[in-house]
């Protein structure tokens, strides 16, 4: 039986407009529908899975933006810059350094591809750094692209990113580059960066064929290599498409913890239909947060569990999971779950706090020791093996599972928009949530992107 459970607003998939929605309930199954005066009713699946989505979402106590960029005028989501009306700080700026590619996937967020287009300046990316730092402090720095290894004085700007102030500072990247060139890798680490946010989408070739159009497997392994050797933290990112990889989510991961302690954790992000897409979204095929945790306990035999999982204490509950663990010698997981109700409340800008400093500190390839207590109940098993043993497996073998749910035109909420931390930076210095910097309509046409 349909169960009405929430209003919330959303846009129309084809003319982008504003339009109010309604989340229903049916059995363990959220959708979305709205209904556009010019395009008709649209019904989207939200959620699916054991855990149900009223249980999982918590609520925040908004975040206050203190240095706007952009005027409120027409309302969410056609101001952002961030606006006044937005409820939470940046915990993660994109810089796209590059729209050049050489790569052309099947599902491209960014619909890079090739290399005609012109990079953008020095003085520009330091612009952007400059009004970030203005807006929004010491948050952490993803340098992104298309991709972003194809410039040759990346080093130069993650050096430059330092200088100016930002402690953490990650490149998004298909690893080719870093599989190829060593010596690229060691002047990374010499500039300063801190992690890799690998793309890495599954554990064999014909995975990478469908996705990326090529065999990428052993350039993967070979980009590894090459970090472990100098130090860089990497994060695995998978991409997960139903009926191409969404039953090697359990391979992927037994693979990220025999690369430990180079590899921190896994970040799952179901595909969103958004950029260069195949075709148009089915709910059939459509795999939500719920769905992905399930699938990881289920593939890990129980070795990760649907219960380690916390919504996120920065963004909207809806956005994402995460699971904290240490990794024992004897190849056992201890799961460092907080004790924290869903339904709890948190201020959002403690939240975004945290999420800076947990990323910071998490994601590096060299870690300083901290207080194991600050991170973790006092479990009778760590505290029997020493402190020193303790410091050790938390800053050389702790490891996260992790995933993101990114919006599009079909399940949009700007409930979850508002309260967004991951905001990527435009030309013009203005910060925008990434569901929308990225969102396309159903004929590819965008909102922020090229503007």
């Amino acid at each position: 039986m349909k169960r009405v459970i929430a209003k919330t607003e959303s846009l129309c998939p084809v003319c982008l407009k504003k339009i109010p929605a309604i989340k229903w309930n049916r059995n363990d199954e959220t959708y979305m529908e709205k209904s556009c005066p010019e395009h008709g009713r649209f019904t989207t699946l939200l959620w699916r899975g054991s855990t149900p989505m009223e249980k999982w979402v918590r609520n925040k106590v908004p975040a206050r933006i203190k240095n706007p960029n952009t005027p409120v005028d027409q309302g969410c989501p056609y101001d952002c810059g961030l606006c006044a009306d937005h409820r939470q700080h940046t915990c993660t700026a994109l810089i796209e350094v590059t729209q050049n590619c050489n790569l052309k996937c099947a599902f491209c967020f960014a619909s890079s591809e090739g290399s005609h287009q012109e990079d953008l300046s020095w003085e520009t990316i330091e612009a952007m750094y400059r009004s970030v730092m203005a807006t929004s402090g010491k948050c952490n720095i993803q340098l992104s692209g298309g991709e972003p290894t194809l410039r040759d004085d990346l080093p130069e700007i993650v050096k430059m990113g330092h200088e100016i102030g930002f402690p953490f500072i990650q490149v998004n990247t298909n690893g080719i580059r870093l599989g190829e060139d060593e010596n690229y890798v060691k002047l990374l680490k010499e500039a300063g960066l801190d992690s890799v946010f690998l793309q890495f989408d599954g554990t064999n070739d014909q995975i990478f064929r469908k996705l990326r159009g090529k065999p990428l497997f052993e350039i993967k392994i070979k980009a590894l290599e090459n970090c472990k050797k100098y130090g860089i933290g990497v994060v695995l990112v998978p991409t997960l498409v139903s009926g191409i990889n969404d039953q090697d989510i359990g391979n992927i991961i037994d693979l990220a913890l025999k690369w430990m302690p180079t590899v921190k954790g896994v970040h799952f992000q179901p595909v969103s239909y958004f950029g260069r897409i195949p075709g148009f979204p089915e709910n059939e095929q459509r795999l939500t947060l719920g769905e992905v945790m399930d699938r990881i306990e289920e593939q890990t035999h129980g070795k990760f569990k649907v219960k380690d999982f916390n919504p996120p204490g920065c963004e909207n509950a809806l956005c994402s999971f995460h699971g904290n663990y240490i990794y024992q010698k004897n190849k056992e997981l201890i799961s460092l779950k907080r004790n924290v109700s869903c339904c709890g409340s948190e201020k959002a800008e403690a939240g975004a706090d945290k999420t800076k400093a947990y990323v910071a500190r998490k994601w590096s390839g060299d870690q300083e020791t901290t207080d194991p207590f600050k991170e973790k109940n006092k479990t009778e098993e760590l505290i029997a093996q020493g402190f020193d043993e303790i410091l050790d497996r938390i800053n050389r073998y702790s490891f996260s599972v992790s995933g993101m749910a990114f919006q599009d035109a079909w399940n949009l909420d700007l409930e979850r928009v508002r309260d967004c931390c991951i905001h990527v930076v435009n030309t013009r210095g203005q910060l925008i949530p990434f569901c929308m910097y990225n969102l396309t309509n159903r004929e590819g046409q965008s909102l922020y992107r090229g503007q």
